[in-house]
Parts: structure tokens; C-alpha cells; sequence
């Protein structure tokens, strides 16, 4: 029951990481837009800028915008092309436009304007990453409660194991029980506070080294502070993602006793 409780932690505590990661990224993304001003012959690339940048500031819905020099261009390519000579290469300008989210401007309207008026120039509204991002979560998410239903079935079938084996083991104490007229109901009660006992003990130790797990993980596995960060609590009050993690022991006890009581209950009946 720890080992079980323990891979919950993970999954859940996975879950947490992708919904958090999904959600900071998809704002970043859905707050901000970019136009790409590409270098072509015979155009004043400046003069395409301020152009483009006068069209911005006219749109409504644009909160700011900040023009990257080549230099910051040269630096989104570096971890791709390595220290190759930028200055030999047509890199585009690119505008980082802030977006009011509220009241956002139309893009299609904005684009074509650009595209018009503006020699080279191109919108990214970056709603294809958005979406991309969207999938992505989905899908992982789906394999998180997929583990976790797997976990809770092995537990099911590894507490009726284990209930089977503990009736067997004390057969004589349960028939001279019954000899005495002990009800069913009593013996299973008596029983079940065992079980109760040890699953609570197993879900907290579980629950706990999977903590430990993400920590060591965001101290030493090279995560940074993205996996250690899951065990401090949230600036927006947002507790929920933290109570389900609080669930876990709460639900292997659940899953040992009730499966323990219904398997002592027709055995004993069976008897």
C-alpha cells in the first residue's frame, strides 16, 4: 500500500506539474503577439519597422510593444545554430506586442494591414502553439488518470489478497468466535480496524517519500525549482491542487477497509 500510494503521489503530483506548466505558458502565449519584419533586398528594414510600429500603436487592443534588436534575434537562434557569424545571416526584426486579453484587437484585420503596408512583415497570434500546448496537456493528463485507475485496481486486488491470507491465518480465532456467537459484523469490525491502521500508516509514508521525490528531483534532477515548487503553497489561494494530494492516504484507507470488510463479508457468509 505505501508503494501504491507513493506511485499516486507521482501521478497526481505530475498531473499538478503539467496543468501548472500548461497554464503559465498558454497565458504567456495568449497575452502576447509577434510580428516578424523579414530582411529583404531593396527595403529600408528601419524605416519597415517604424512603420509597422506606428500601425501597433494605432491598434486598438495593443497594450505596449518592445522592438528586439538583431542582437536579441541572434540570441533566440543561438541554441539552434551554435556560434554561427549572424551578421553573414538575414535575420529578421521582431516586435513583441502585449496584447489586453479583455479587449483584444482583430487580428485579421491587423494582419492584413501589416502584410499591405509593411514590406515583409508577418502576425503570429501564436494560437497554433496554444492549441499544441492544449493537446499536449490533454493527453498526458489522460495517461495520469489512466496510472492512477491502474494503481487503484492493483490495490483493490492486493487488499483481497491480503484479507484472504490474514483469514486463513487466524481461522481458529474466527471459528471460536462464532462458536461463541460473535456476529459477522463484529468479527469484521475488529479486523478492520488493522486495516485501517496499516493502510493509514502506509498511505502517509507513501505520500510523504513521493514529496521527497519531487524535491530531490527539482534540487538535483536538473527541473529546477518547477518540481520542488509543488510542495509550496500557491500565491492565488488556489488549495485544490493541494488537497488532492492530501487525498491519497485519505483514499487508500477508503479502498483497504471497504475492500476489506466486502471480502471478509462473503467469506465469512461463504463459510
Amino acid at each position: 500500500m505505501a508503494v501504491m500510494c507513493y506511485l499516486a503521489t507521482l501521478a497526481v503530483g505530475a498531473l499538478i506539474l503539467v496543468d501548472r506548466a500548461v497554464q503559465n505558458w498558454t497565458s504567456g502565449l495568449q497575452g502576447e503577439a509577434t510580428v516578424q519584419i523579414r530582411e529583404t533586398k531593396g527595403i529600408d528594414l528601419e524605416a519597415e519597422v517604424k512603420k509597422a510600429t506606428a500601425i501597433l500603436k494605432a491598434t486598438d487592443g495593443v497594450l505596449a510593444i518592445d522592438i528586439l534588436d538583431q542582437e536579441a534575434g541572434a540570441e533566440l537562434l543561438r541554441p539552434w545554430l551554435g556560434d554561427t557569424a549572424f551578421k553573414a545571416l538575414p535575420i529578421p526584426r521582431l516586435i513583441r506586442v502585449q496584447i489586453n486579453q479583455s479587449k483584444s484587437p482583430d487580428f485579421v484585420k491587423l494582419g492584413n494591414e501589416l502584410k499591405q503596408s509593411v514590406k515583409g512583415a508577418t502576425l503570429d497570434t501564436h494560437q497554433r502553439w496554444v492549441s499544441e500546448l492544449a493537446k499536449t496537456a490533454g493527453t498526458l493528463s489522460f495517461l495520469a488518470w489512466v496510472i492512477l485507475s491502474l494503481i487503484c485496481l492493483s490495490a483493490i486486488a492486493m487488499v483481497i489478497f491480503a484479507t484472504r491470507a490474514v483469514l486463513a491465518a487466524n481461522k481458529g480465532t474466527v471459528e471460536v468466535l462464532q462458536m461463541v456467537g460473535a456476529t459477522d459484523g463484529f468479527i469484521v469490525t475488529e479486523m478492520n480496524r488493522h486495516f485501517l491502521a496499516s493502510s493509514l500508516l502506509a498511505g502517509v509514508f507513501g505520500s510523504v517519500l513521493g514529496m521527497l521525490t519531487f524535491i530531490l528531483v527539482g534540487n538535483f534532477g536538473g527541473f529546477g525549482a518547477a518540481a520542488s515548487s509543488l510542495i509550496c503553497l500557491p500565491n492565488d489561494g488556489s488549495y485544490l491542487h493541494y488537497l488532492s494530494l492530501a487525498i491519497v492516504p485519505v483514499l487508500a484507507c477508503v479502498i483497504a477497509v471497504a475492500t476489506a470488510r466486502l471480502t471478509m463479508l462473503r467469506m465469512l457468509r461463504a463459510a
